[in-house]
């Protein structure tokens, strides 16, 4: 598997696009690492001090998720090297969006990702370059649909993406008008250790869980976590976090939910960030949730969580492990020797399956056959894991080496042209 992944690592992209934006110090790069199945999918993030080293290692996390999501296509991703919080923000994404429109026309899908907003930013500004959505590339790249039925279908992408969430037991407040694309990341991440125990056996109601990062995927998992009866006990976020060690209440829960300043956890009673790193891995600890940025959680971490009981770690955000590898470096290793780790192109591929599921054809529309779709997607890919590894540990190597297997033969094509 190591053999496999290095080589799929060390695939040079297929196209790799840079831009420098003339008003701006801001940079940006599209990598498409391949355009598998005739297009490429993956998201537009911004933040300050991003590379196209990261960009890359993301691009390719999105073809080995591809694998699990659908369609099978190509990964892709979008990086922007810029603060967020600057005033110049939405100018610099109109620039960029202009940019890349061409490839975002014929053969490349993008949409949200770390400080861009897929429903308030990606749509409306792509719309303005004349694109119908920001998945057109894709449809036009891989579904190759006919006309009326590609009128069709971006319809029902763009109705389902931006469809607010009318059945209670998927929004902690109907009334809020939460959309799918708000939620079902986080609730993809809650399915994965939903489904986790079902398959390797244990009780979900009463574990203790620690989740880093209250944006929408932290804060989502939290939510339907809690609902299904485990015990939020601590949280970090970038400015500070909570701690409750025998367990926030659902309805507290649900409160920090809709208390969100922006995508950050927003209390009067806040811990400092310095306090709470030196607290929250202390906790007794049975699930982890990384939901934060990628490259986050180092060995010190792991070892604490262990010494205090950790058997699970569901990865919400992409790369959580501190490792110099694009993939599977010592860190992730060393986890996933020693507890049971859910890779992120499984836990968290809720947003790539909702693209997939409205793409395909003609969908149910409900909230249910949405939410359902996501589940049952990330099921069978455990239930595929499980039948090559029925132990607890190296599912991350199993899962890889299940994903490899759809993406070597072009790798291997790769290397001999």
């Amino acid at each position: 598997m190591k053999e496999l992944l290095k080589r799929f690592e060390k695939q040079r992209p297929e196209i790799v696009f840079e831009w420098h934006d003339k008003e701006t110090e801001a940079e940006g790069w599209v990598v498409i690492n391949s355009l598998r199945g005739g297009a490429a999918g993956g998201g537009t993030r911004m933040r300050l001090g991003l590379n196209r080293n990261e960009v890359e290692s993301l691009a390719k996390t999105m073809e080995i998720k591809f694998t699990i999501s659908g369609p099978p296509i190509g990964g892709a991703k979008s990086g922007i090297n810029f603060d967020p919080k600057d005033p110049r923000k939405n100018e610099v994404l109109q620039r960029w969006y202009a940019a890349v429109a061409p490839l975002l026309k014929n053969y490349y899908g993008t949409g949200g990702d770390l400080n861009v907003d897929e429903i308030h930013e990606v749509i409306p500004i792509t719309e303005t370059n004349g694109l119908w959505h920001p998945q057109e590339g894709v449809f036009n790249g891989h579904f190759q649909p006919r006309e009326a039925d590609k009128i069709n279908r971006i319809g029902q992408l763009r109705h389902g993406v931006i469809k607010v969430i009318e059945e209670g037991d998927y929004s902690p407040a109907p009334h809020r008008k939460y959309t799918i694309a708000d939620m079902i990341t986080g609730y993809g991440v809650a399915e994965s250790v939903v489904h986790h125990y079902d398959l390797w056996g244990g009780e979900l109601k009463g574990k203790r869980v620690t989740i880093q990062g209250w944006g929408n995927v932290g804060a989502a998992a939290a939510y339907y976590l809690s609902s299904r009866g485990a015990k939020i006990v601590g949280i970090i976020d970038k400015e500070g976090g909570l701690i409750n060690e025998t367990g926030f209440s659902h309805e507290e829960i649900i409160a920090l939910y809709l208390n969100k300043k922006g995508n950050q956890l927003n209390h009067p009673h806040l811990i400092p960030f310095e306090e709470m790193e030196n607290r929250i891995w202390h906790l007794d600890t049975d699930i982890f949730i990384p939901a934060a940025a990628s490259r986050l959680v180092n060995r010190y971490h792991l070892d604490l969580m262990l010494n205090s009981g950790l058997e699970l770690i569901a990865a919400g955000a992409n790369v959580p492990f501190a490792d110099q590898e694009i993939f599977y470096g010592p860190i992730s290793e060393y986890a996933d020797q020693k507890v049971s780790v859910i890779p992120d192109f499984i836990a968290n591929c809720g947003m790539a399956r909702v693209f997939a599921y409205f793409m395909e054809g003609k969908a149910d529309m409900s909230d249910q056959a949405i939410f359902e779709d996501t589940s049952r997607t990330i099921k069978n890919a455990l239930i595929k894991v499980h039948e090559e590894n029925s132990s607890k540990t190296e599912l991350t190597k199993t899962a890889f080496e299940l994903s490899l297997s759809q993406l070597i033969p072009q790798t291997e094509e790769t290397l001999i042209a």
